[in-house]
């Protein structure tokens, strides 16, 4: 199975465009969590953009579960770029679904100096419960969903490894919906 990040951008009038295909979306992603083809992800705090996690037999299938889905089919959602995990650290558990904003995450990308090092490292901290999941692409460029809404602690957490290039650390919040 193939692990995709799904970096999505919402229309500029997301607010007037999500309420009527809100629910059906919810369903909709809540039921592919489920099936086991989401693994996790939800939207920026401003609602700008979200990152969705899935998983897929094969690349068509990832297109196919963004472009099916009501925040696309209703233009909620614009555009979307796809990221292909060349290794994936799997989360332990699926934690409950959350709407109201209220679990905040951050999202961690950076370059590994030593990606098989980092790889223990990454399943460290999932073990200290620090880590949801996260992984690598091709040429050791890593992202990690860390537990803490502090983007400053998140990014301490893989950079005082020593195992990343810390200039390249970058953190941005994340609502964690599922």
């Amino acid at each position: 199975m193939l692990v995709y990040h799904a970096a999505i951008t919402a229309a500029a009038d997301y607010l007037e465009r999500r309420a009527p295909h809100r629910q059906a979306h919810f369903e909709r992603i809540v039921g592919l969590r489920a099936q086991g083809f989401v693994i996790g992800g939800g939207p920026a705090p401003d609602g700008l953009t979200a990152d969705v996690f899935y998983r897929v037999a094969q690349a068509s299938d990832v297109v196919q579960l963004i472009e099916d889905d009501p925040y696309y089919l209703g233009k909620v959602w614009s555009t979307y770029t796809l990221r292909t995990f060349s290794q994936f650290i799997e989360p332990w558990e699926l934690p409950p679904v959350v709407t109201d904003g209220s679990r905040r995450a951050t999202l961690v990308e950076g370059v590994a100096l030593e990606p098989d090092m980092a790889t223990f490292a990454l399943i460290e901290l999932r073990g200290a419960g620090r880590l949801a999941f996260g992984g690598f692409f091709e040429g050791g460029a890593t992202l990690g969903l860390l537990k803490t809404a502090d983007p400053a602690e998140a990014s301490g957490w893989l950079a005082d490894t020593g195992f990343w290039k810390s200039e390249t650390l970058t953190a941005r919040a994340l609502l964690y919906a599922l």
